[in-house]
């Protein structure tokens, strides 16, 4: 089996890195893909919100807790290459930690979440360094900015075209500001599983955006 590993990066908390994961995997699981998430992150957030979904329907994708493995996830994470179509690993908000460093090494993708305002891009530049420094190591890797909580607001489109200063590039997919995705979390599920209102638009992003991946992915091989 051809395993994609995707990690998920941002020194900045709060960016919606774990709902982009959850939210991609999910939709991969229910295609019948086998999907593993590491949630690298202490918070364990991804852990949780996959324990709040009902024992009749679970998420669509194994969860494993590495946040203690530090410097060694790359190592814990090569152990899975082969079982899974796709391990997507959920980091810490934090570019000194070891663990974006160790997941970076074996990454086919690099995915940062960005929420298009004046602070989150300048926070950019420190996990840009870092994803710089890493591809000079894993040279195959690919990297992409995820335009994420996206409002129609003009300084939200302002900082959308300002991130194609940045050096990296972007995914024309992206995921707005929407109560569908919050409401997943509660459910322990993906906006796939909710049929009020409003979730056909998040779905149809989430598909959007997960599509594009997997085109990226395709054309890499």
């Amino acid at each position: 089996m051809d395993t994609k590993i995707i990690v998920l990066v941002n020194q900045k908390g709060g960016c919606g890195k774990t709902t982009i994961v959850m939210q991609l995997a999910g939709a991969l699981g229910r295609e019948g893909k086998k999907v593993l998430v590491v949630d690298a992150d202490p918070q364990g957030t991804a852990t949780g919100w996959a324990k709040s979904a009902d024992d009749k329907n679970p998420f669509p994708a194994t969860i494993s807790g590495l946040s203690s493995m530090g410097d060694k996830v790359h190592r814990e994470v090569k152990r899975h290459v082969g079982q899974y179509d796709f391990i997507f690993v959920d980091c810490p908000p934090a570019v000194d930690s070891p663990v974006p460093q160790s997941a970076l090494m074996i990454a086919d993708m690099a995915l940062v979440p960005v929420i298009p305002s004046p602070a989150d891009l300048l926070a950019t530049n420190g996990i840009q360094a870092l994803i710089s420094r890493m591809q000079d190591v894993n040279e195959s890797m690919k990297a992409y900015v995820v335009p994420n909580m996206v409002t129609t607001t003009k300084i939200a489109k302002k900082a959308i075209e300002l991130l194609h200063r940045f050096g990296m590039k972007i995914t024309t997919a992206g995921l707005s500001y929407r109560t569908a995705f919050r409401e997943s979390t509660y459910i322990g599920g993906t906006v796939f599983d909710l049929k009020n209102e409003g979730a056909d638009k998040a779905q149809a992003e989430v598909t959007a955006l997960k599509n594009e991946l997997l085109k990226i992915m395709k054309s890499s091989v």
